[in-house]
C-alpha cells in the first residue's frame, strides 16, 4: 500500500488593482493560483509578480503569507483544496519544484497565454507559464485526479472541478492556520 501524502492547492483573490481588473472581466471569485507541499501554506509555489508593485514583472515565485505579494496584500482572499497524493507523485512534484527554484531565470510568465485563456485558446511556449499552466503541468505530469479533462486553456476556478479534492479553508489567508 503506497503511503499517502497531500498537496494544496490555493485560489486567490489579492484585491490589487490587476486582480480587480481580472475579475470584473472573467466574473471568477479566484484570478490567481498557487501549490503548496504544506499544510501551513508556508511556502507557495506560482507564476505570478517578481516584484509586489510590478505587475507586468512575472516569473516563478515563492510565495506564502508573509511573502511577496501575499505580504502585500493582507486582504487576500484564499479557498484551500486539499488533494490526497502518492509518495512518488509528491517527491516528483517536489524534484520540479526544486529544479524551478533553482533555475528561476529560465522560466518566464506567459503573458499571452493568460490573455488567450480568457478566450479559451490554449498558448503555451517552452518555459513560459501562468499561474493555472504552472499547476495544470505539475498535476498532469503525475496524472493526478481527473487533470486531463479540464481545459487545456486553464483558469483557477477550472480547479475546482478536480476529483478526490475537497475544501480545507475559505477566507483571509492572513486568517489562515493549520486545521
Amino acid at each position: 500500500m503506497c503511503e499517502k501524502n497531500k498537496i494544496y492547492i490555493i485560489l486567490s483573490q489579492t484585491g490589487a488593482i490587476t486582480s480587480k481588473a481580472l475579475r470584473l472581466f472573467t466574473l471568477d471569485r479566484y484570478n490567481h493560483i498557487s501549490i503548496s507541499l504544506m499544510p501551513s501554506l508556508e511556502k507557495m509555489y506560482s507564476f505570478g509578480r517578481i516584484r509586489p508593485n510590478n505587475p507586468f514583472r512575472g516569473g516563478f515565485v515563492e510565495e506564502g503569507k508573509d511573502i511577496g505579494t501575499f505580504k502585500k496584500y493582507r486582504k487576500t482572499t484564499v479557498l484551500v483544496l486539499e488533494l490526497d497524493v502518492d509518495q512518488t507523485t509528491y517527491d516528483g512534484i517536489k524534484v520540479i519544484i526544486d529544479y524551478m527554484l533553482e533555475n528561476k531565470t529560465k522560466f518566464k510568465y506567459n503573458f499571452l497565454g493568460l490573455f488567450l485563456a480568457y478566450f479559451h485558446k490554449n498558448y503555451k511556449p517552452k518555459n513560459k507559464f501562468y499561474c493555472s499552466q504552472f499547476v495544470r503541468f505539475l498535476l498532469e505530469r503525475f496524472n493526478v485526479a481527473n487533470i486531463t479533462e479540464l481545459p487545456k486553456a486553464i483558469k483557477p476556478m477550472d480547479f475546482l472541478k478536480l476529483n478526490n479534492t475537497h475544501t480545507i479553508y475559505k477566507g483571509l489567508l492572513k486568517n489562515y492556520s493549520v486545521y
